[in-house]
């Protein structure tokens, strides 16, 4: 089945001026636009159950900046290609990169960011609990694409520092983020899986800053089941509203399996939230009250109080790293996963029980302050991640594992999740990645995944494109 489905609410027109009736705002809809290949033979492996050129938790992968979209990924033969197009067309100009891939690890993705105050695009790739590879292009390149040559002139030289600062020798999951003066923020971990801390570095034009570590491993965190003394903060996101104001979802991974039920699940659990209004110096929890510092003593740890905003224990397979934004009031939504206990209190393959059992809820936080999740009603079929975005009327969007399409309107409260897209024609193998910039720029639901293959036979890498509500 492959269809075009538009949700319907009965909604009472509003009232903007006495006497003028508003219509009410549309619900949410996609149809299917234009499909655009970057490469017929991506690499391709199966590595932590993803694809290193579609894992979700790239930040930015795909993205879209002055009526430009640019992608980054992997050939076959492994070399780190970064290409642009104006937006809709279907021609993509694309320049290898003078780096190769070094390991079959989906973990070292390429990510993507833009420093706004002097328009250099910046990649930063290759990296799993290691040291990472950095390139960044000429100042400008940005901001005048239709008159600057793409070519790999325009690129710097690829460096195992941020110009000279090194951050730390145990690398991961890089995530860029503009801030509201157009500095450029990374995030990233410290560290390993069960263990690991969050960081954040500063481009200010100039120079890179390391700001420092934010997230504590450390504390006792104890479940039904046993005790854990190290762990690490595992982001869904991290994300600048509109106001300036810094949000962060989170779950936990313990090291010590003793928490779990089984052996055969993962030690993930209770969904937290933190935010900062200085830029992402200080943290505070949802009350408000401060929580960490970055780069000094007291780091947020699973110790504090106030953190949590849905809890569960570590017997559900909850996922890490899924999927989070803001609205335009500034309220934070989120993606969360995990098999709830109506399919027993204890996962014991969390692969396979994901599969089986899995399913994904919308949390968000309400007008009045109050968290509300709500379960979207469609099976996971997979043990990977939703990505979730907001139309520019505020109905919600979730991209399901194989490009498949389901969402709900704001004027129902976010209730009347369904499917819209069942991806049945892209033959997607998972994970996709969502262009986060692109739905602002022109209405358009733009994402990258990889056709599914076996073994380590390249597959095409394609760019998918729906139109929203107008």
């Amino acid at each position: 089945m492959k269809r075009r489905t538009v949700l319907t609410t009965a909604i009472l027109a509003a009232v903007s001026t006495p006497g003028i009736a508003r219509a009410a705002d549309p619900g949410p809809s996609v149809t299917l636009k234009s499909r655009t290949q970057l490469d017929a033979q991506a690499v391709f492996f199966v590595s932590y159950d993803g694809l290193v050129n579609n894992n979700s938790f790239q930040k930015n992968g795909l993205l879209t900046y002055k009526g430009y979209q640019y992608a980054v990924w992997y050939t076959a033969a492994r070399n780190a290609v970064v290409a642009r197009r104006a937006l809709n067309s279907s021609t993509w100009s694309t320049v290898t990169l003078s780096h190769q891939l070094k390991a079959n690890d989906s973990h070292n993705v390429i990510s993507m960011g833009v420093s706004k105050v002097d328009g250099r695009l910046h990649l930063n790739m290759d990296s799993h609990s290691d040291g990472f590879f950095y390139v960044k292009s000429v100042a400008g390149l940005m901001d005048n694409p239709g008159t600057t040559a793409w070519t790999s002139a325009a690129f710097g030289a690829v460096q195992t520092t941020l110009d000279g600062l090194a951050l730390t020798s145990q690398f991961t999951y890089p995530q860029f983020v503009s801030t509201p003066e157009g500095k450029l923020q990374l995030s990233y971990r410290v560290a390993v899986s069960g263990n690991g801390r969050n960081a954040l570095a500063e481009y200010d034009g100039s120079s890179w800053t390391a700001l420092g570590e934010w997230s504590s491993s450390t504390g006792t965190y104890t479940s039904e089941h046993g005790s854990s003394i190290a762990r690490n903060m595992y982001l869904h996101g991290i994300d600048y509203d509109r106001n300036g104001r810094l949000h962060s979802f989170f779950t936990w991974r313990e090291q010590n399996g003793a928490v779990m039920c089984s052996s055969g699940g993962i030690t993930n659990h209770d969904t937290g939230y933190v935010y900062s209004d200085d830029r992402g110096r200080t943290w505070r929890n949802d009350a408000g009250t401060v929580v960490g510092t970055t780069g000094g003593s007291d780091k947020v740890a699973v110790t504090d109080s106030g953190l949590v905003v849905d809890a569960l224990n570590p017997d559900h397979s909850l996922m890490n790293q899924e999927s989070q934004t803001t609205d335009a009031a500034g309220l934070p939504h989120a993606i969360i996963s995990y098999v709830p206990g109506r399919f027993g209190q204890c996962t014991t393959n969390y692969v396979a029980d994901r599969t089986a059992n899995g399913r994904a809820f919308h949390l968000r936080k309400n007008s009045s302050g109050t968290w509300q999740k709500t379960e979207i009603p469609i099976p996971l079929n997979s043990s990977q991640r939703t990505k979730l975005v907001l139309d520019k009327y505020g109905n919600a969007y979730a991209i399901f594992p194989f490009g498949r399409i389901a969402a709900a309107s704001k004027a129902s409260g976010y209730s009347d999740w369904a499917l819209l897209y069942d991806g049945s024609g892209l033959n997607a193998f998972g994970e996709v990645v969502i262009d986060e910039s692109r739905i602002a720029a022109d209405n358009v639901l733009s994402f990258m995944y990889q056709e599914k293959s076996s073994g380590t036979t390249p597959s095409a890498l394609r760019v998918v494109d729906f139109t929203l509500p107008a």
